[in-house]
């Protein structure tokens, strides 16, 4: 690795630390030591290629791959032996790729599904302020909407829930510029209202508008830290991990 991930924030105790992490599904060991910490009010990026194993650390982190070894500490509480749903109670939300949105229900339906798991979650009305698709569709089946407003829709529902950090994977993946500019508005904004963000993205033009740092991924490590303020001093080193 080029550069430390340790204190990355003046010494703060992170909000959520990954030290040591491996992760297996069957017999593939897919995550090979990762090493990573968020800081409370942060939006932090994984950035890598395909494959890289960024899915996977999410996964990990909620709990959800085949096994897994390390340390997952979130808000102190290590987090390595709990299963998914003990996990989730701390206050961590995951929003996957593929959305997970229930097509036989409704918006409303899906957007009050979950079970609040503390306060301080966004109203319904709050989140219509930031997707006003939604309740203009609110009547509508999951397989009615567009890939924009399932997306709006996988955020939205998780927003209500009380958590306070957000594991968003691929959120802009295939969507019109318009949408990735309204999810960029609203990740920006949950960052003001003091949301912590960990970030999946394959879009680094998108990542560098919202995220404060950049980890990057190969081959199931993290390999470099980058500052958002650093992007353009480190911009070929990144091009060279990255393949763009």
């Amino acid at each position: 690795m080029r550069e430390q991930t340790n204190g990355a924030d003046g010494g703060r105790t992170p909000f959520l630390r990954v030290q040591g992490l491996n992760a297996w599904y069957g017999e593939s060991h897919v995550l090979h030591g990762i090493d990573f910490e968020v800081h409370e009010g942060e939006v932090v990026t994984l950035l890598g290629r395909n494959g890289a194993g960024k899915t996977t650390t999410m996964k990990s982190i909620m709990g959800i791959v085949g096994r897994r070894q390390g340390s997952v500490v979130f808000k102190g509480t290590e987090t390595i032996g709990l299963p998914s749903n003990r996990i989730a109670r701390l206050g961590l939300a995951f929003c996957p790729e593929e959305r997970g949105i229930f097509s036989s229900l409704n918006v409303e339906e899906n957007l009050t599904l979950p079970p609040v798991i503390a306060p301080g979650g966004l109203s319904v009305e709050t989140i219509f302020e930031l997707f006003p698709n939604l309740k203009e569709r609110l009547k509508s089946q999951g397989t009615k909407l567009s890939g924009g407003e399932q997306q709006m829709l996988a955020i939205g529902r998780i927003l209500r829930t009380g958590a306070r950090m957000l594991l968003l994977d691929e959120p802009t993946e295939g969507l019109a510029p318009v949408i990735v500019q309204q999810i960029g508005n609203t990740i920006r904004r949950l960052k003001q209202e003091g949301f912590t963000i960990l970030l999946v993205e394959q879009n680094f033009r998108f990542a560098a508008t919202v995220a404060d740092r950049h980890y990057v991924m190969e081959d199931g490590h993290v390999v470099a830290m980058v500052r958002n303020a650093e992007l353009d001093q480190r911009m070929d080193e990144i091009h060279e991990y990255l393949g763009v």
